[in-house]
């Protein structure tokens, strides 16, 4: 996510880090590189403009607080206007008593072009609902794209969720007024309607939008927005609101080779909020956004946060406190090690978790992270005995070359994973004494500070 803009913005902000202070010149040269980093990931002239504008009056304008140097304070002022510029804080849903005595369930419209991914996006959304405890209703509106009405009654069957019987001889607003009703009736709080795009905007299109607002009195109305195409989704996004008055935006593709040009664009041209991306094709593969942690991600200082939010829907809190007292008492086995591997196989790409720890992302360019790699782990262990896993010091010569047999490797790649089991044990020993602190664990381990190397300065 972000990768080609987050090299070319730290390599920008890489020349002012250690500057004792900050003046007029040096800021205009560092400016310059950030200017040509955004311009290049296509945001929108205008949003650069002002966002630059915003930096350079709070650089040469406030005193740099003590503890940091004034390049490192520099990149603090970024990280606050690239947040500024996303929208500050995440805007959640506005969903409050849907469902309730006669209020009827909350409406929810998702709007936007061909192909941006409207109907995978109103899948992704009402799983994450469902996992909330509410009780969405999907509804197919699209009368227009072959199958878009099979394609959303498939992902609610998936889901185990109730949808519209929608057929393509119907109007589409007469399927959302009456979806309402049979939403209402089946007990639903949230109804997800999936509207129709077209290739490009058109006069047809937007009316038919403008009179299923009319009928349904929608809650929310979120532009799905192709994370991939920068400044055109923005200025699309621009002419859907116009006629819509939208309530926020969810950004696709963002695990693709996304330029970053609409995520930084979209909310500072619409003044709308984004309120999701889409980071992968599985239904779990929707995240909320939050500005903050997007801005640390981009300048290449981490996401810890949505890191730790990842593993807690993966790993229960009673097994994961009882593994750190293994760790504590270096009692963790290669089949503790195998069940970790399979559990961070569902948390996604395993070069994207890797991203999302501080100071990892320079390290993960030129890193082989082959998610093969787990797959090979994964096979050596499963070759082995109970036993051999329980306690991987009795694996002898002749046990590693059943087990290479066994994989499909060889002895020499048994050796490596033992030698590396080895050293991993007594690093998570080590860890363990801070508690799973990463701030302290990553000062211990690698004697530096965490971010930029200013302690506390992002907290």
């Amino acid at each position: 996510m972000f990768e080609a803009l987050q090299e070319k913005l730290t390599g920008a902000l890489g020349r002012i880090r250690g500057r004792n202070q900050l003046n007029e010149a040096n800021v205009e040269e560092a400016l310059g590189q950030v200017r040509l980093a955004l311009l290049e990931a296509d945001v929108n002239f205008r949003v650069v403009r002002a966002f630059l504008n915003s930096v350079q009056s709070r650089a040469l304008g406030e005193e740099v607080p003590g503890g940091v140097t004034a390049g490192q304070y520099f990149i603090k002022i970024v990280h606050d206007e690239l947040t500024a510029m996303m929208g500050g804080a995440h805007n959640p849903l506005e969903l409050a008593g849907a469902g309730q005595d006669a209020s009827g369930p909350a409406v929810v419209m998702l709007v936007g072009l061909q192909g941006s991914g409207k109907t995978s996006s109103i899948g992704k959304l009402a799983r994450m609902l469902k996992d909330e405890g509410r009780a969405p209703y999907l509804v197919p509106a699209d009368v227009y794209r072959p199958a878009a009405i099979e394609q959303l009654q498939t992902l609610a069957a998936t889901l185990e969720l109730p949808s519209y019987p929608a057929t393509t001889d119907q109007d589409p607003v007469d399927i959302a007024t009456s979806a309402l009703e049979a939403g209402r009736k089946a007990g639903a709080d949230v109804v997800l309607i999936d509207t129709a795009g077209r290739l490009q905007i058109d006069e047809p299109m937007m009316g038919e939008l403008e009179r299923m607002k009319a009928a349904v009195a929608p809650r929310e109305i979120l532009y799905v927005a192709d994370g991939m195409t920068g400044q055109d989704a923005v200025n699309t996004a621009q002419v859907f609101h116009d006629r819509l008055h939208l309530t926020g935006h969810i950004l696709t593709k963002m695990d693709g080779d996304a330029r970053g040009g609409a995520a930084l664009s979209i909310r500072a041209a619409t003044q709308v909020p984004i309120k999701f991306m889409t980071v992968g094709e599985k239904l779990e593969n929707l995240e909320r956004f939050h500005p903050e942690r997007i801005a640390s991600r981009i300048l290449g200082m981490g996401d810890l946060v949505s890191l730790i939010e990842k593993a807690r829907q993966t790993f229960d809190e009673e097994q994961a406190l009882a593994m750190q007292r293994k760790m504590a008492r270096n009692e963790f086995t290669l089949a503790d090690f195998l069940d970790q591997i399979r559990a961070l196989q569902t948390m996604g790409p395993l070069k994207e978790l890797m991203e999302m720890m501080p100071g990892m992302s320079g390290m993960m360019k030129n890193a082989d992270l082959d998610q093969r790699q787990l797959t090979r782990v994964e096979a050596m262990i499963c070759s082995m005995t109970h036993r051999e896993r329980d306690n991987h010091q009795i694996i002898n010569m002749s046990r590693r070359n059943r087990i290479a047999k066994g994989s499909g490797m060889r002895a020499n790649d048994v050796n490596r994973l033992l030698k590396q089991f080895s050293q991993m044990r007594k690093m998570m020993k080590k860890m363990s004494r801070f508690g799973g602190d990463p701030r302290r664990t990553m000062q211990s381990l690698q004697g530096m500070s965490p971010g930029t190397g200013a302690p506390g300065l992002f907290r």
